[in-house]
């Protein structure tokens, strides 16, 4: 099934805009500041309560897409795929967990190093579902674990305990982020396998838990996640004009 981005409801705050394109849609922003929240957002679960967001595996999605920066210029936060808005961002939620499959960008002074062994920011394929058993088993070790992470030996020891039990799979993309490319998240019961233009980049043998909503975005966020410290949040200043534009986009079962 084709996606009209047209039919997707839309969210920005701050200098987020959003405009249809001759290909699709453009998600961006103009300058910006550290002290202002901006962003431009497609989705299809506003309002909506996360019970009743509408995907759930097995499905595929498909979509081109490119960026005016690249990884090293681009600020904030950029990405698109499935989560469960857990953060209650566009809609009266309560906090929860979070649960995502998609490609996701961030930019320094993010530091979302939850994958052993691959940088905390840059562009990603990325899964995580904290939903699961094995983490509620390990979260009351949180207090002690997170001193230990900061032992080199220790975290390389531990946290790939930590990381499975939160279902985090992550993998750095190589491709050049102005130049279109074809994206393709198949989300499959036990397993997720994302491909860049015909090429697989990584395969998640856990599978996050549904229902998910379909997002699409670029804001100028930071946030920092790591096994041995607090999480930090903060926004970036920007001074130029920075987007995401999408083309054709598909999903199906």
């Amino acid at each position: 099934m084709t996606i009209n981005p047209a039919t997707l409801n839309r969210h920005s705050v701050g200098s987020g805009r959003l405009e249809v394109t001759a290909v699709g849609a453009r998600m961006g922003h103009g300058p910006t500041t550290r002290h202002a929240y901006t962003n431009a957002q497609l989705d299809d679960y506003q309002s909506l309560r996360r019970r009743d967001f509408a995907h759930r595996p097995p499905l595929v999605l498909s979509l081109r897409a490119r960026f005016s920066h690249n990884t090293e210029q681009l600020h904030g936060t950029a990405g698109f795929g499935f989560w469960n808005d857990p953060f209650g961002m566009t809609g009266a939620r309560l906090p929860t967990l979070p649960r995502a499959l998609w490609f996701f960008f961030s930019s320094p002074p993010s530091n979302m190093a939850l994958a052993r062994d691959v940088p905390g920011p840059g562009w990603k394929a990325a899964t995580i579902d904290a939903w699961r058993w094995p983490f509620w088993l390990l979260a009351p070790t949180t207090p002690i674990a997170m001193p230990l992470m900061k032992i080199p030996a220790l975290y390389r020891r531990l946290w790939p305990i930590g990381q499975r039990a939160i279902a985090v799979h992550e993998a750095l993309l190589p491709c050049t982020m102005t130049a279109w490319h074809d994206y393709r998240i198949e989300w499959l019961p036990t397993q997720v396998r994302f491909w860049v233009d015909g090429q697989p980049v990584l395969q998640a043998d856990q599978s996050p838990g549904g229902p998910l909503g379909l997002v699409i975005w670029k804001d100028n966020q930071a946030m920092s996640v790591t096994p041995s410290s607090v999480p930090h949040h903060q926004l970036v200043a920007s001074t130029t004009e920075e987007w995401l534009e999408i083309g054709e986009m598909t999903l199906h079962r």
